[in-house]
């Protein structure tokens, strides 16, 4: 059967695209064509609540650009503009980040989550509460590196994440990790391999889910949280994402 996925790195970092596109294709079916792409406007990288508010008009463009594809995957790990998108489209939308909690709850008894920067923890945190996985993870933790950083990890910062990963499984008996970024995803199998232990990242996690739900021919239910928007207008410049019935 084949598919067509469409990922949107929310940023505007091409080079990070190019590493969520790799990723991608190396885990994806031979008869899934993937496309990967992010928006023309918007912040280069996501770090924290204000990048989050200003990339979804620009995430929106890029689905409303894509709209022949089988399934669409938001390769931020906060799940930028998730709920928004699952508002527009029948077809299944996945979050990288809700990907990766929810394919480690199936393999683990309990997992961490490593991300960038103390910012982003909290948005973690509420993710994993909104999902239902709050209970399962046992830290959320963050490296203090920068997100374009990770695009050539320098040897420090390589050291910093094997550091924390070690402290984690220690402290918190944590029995699978969770890299909390996108730009992560290149360094998921090494490390697996280093300690021992799952280390799992949202990209491929998000991939092999979407071509799961296209196989099941399962839709997003139009049924209450992801009702189609009403008809109405917006004022000024966007006016352009205007709900149409």
């Amino acid at each position: 059967m084949k598919k067509k996925i469409s990922i949107i790195n929310p940023n505007t970092t091409i080079s990070m695209t190019k590493v969520i596109d790799t990723t991608a294709r190396k885990y994806a079916d031979i008869n899934t064509e993937i496309l990967t792409t992010q928006p023309q406007t918007g912040p280069e990288s996501i770090e924290g609540y204000y990048d989050e508010a200003f990339c979804i008009p620009g995430l929106i463009e890029e689905i409303n650009n894509n709209i022949d594809a089988d399934a669409y995957i938001i390769a931020c790990f906060d799940d930028t503009g998730l709920d928004a998108i699952r508002s527009i489209t029948d077809k299944p939308v996945i979050g990288i980040g809700e990907a990766a909690y929810h394919v480690a709850s199936l393999v683990s008894g309990n997992f961490s989550v490593i991300t960038t920067l103390t910012r982003s923890i909290n948005p973690l945190k509420h993710n994993l509460k909104k999902y239902g996985l709050f209970e399962k993870c046992v830290s959320v933790t963050a490296i203090e590196v920068p997100v374009l950083d990770l695009e050539e990890i320098s040897d420090d910062n390589l050291e910093k994440l094997n550091k924390s990963i070690e402290k984690t499984k220690f402290d918190d008996n944590s029995e699978a990790i969770i890299l909390g970024c996108a730009g992560m995803a290149n360094l998921a199998k090494k490390l697996e391999i280093n300690h021992g232990l799952p280390v799992i990242e949202g990209v491929s996690s998000a991939v092999v889910l979407a071509e799961a739900l296209i196989n099941l021919q399962i839709k997003t239910s139009k049924i209450g949280s992801y009702a189609l928007p009403r008809d109405k207008n917006y004022i000024g410049y966007l006016n352009k994402f205007r709900p149409k019935s």
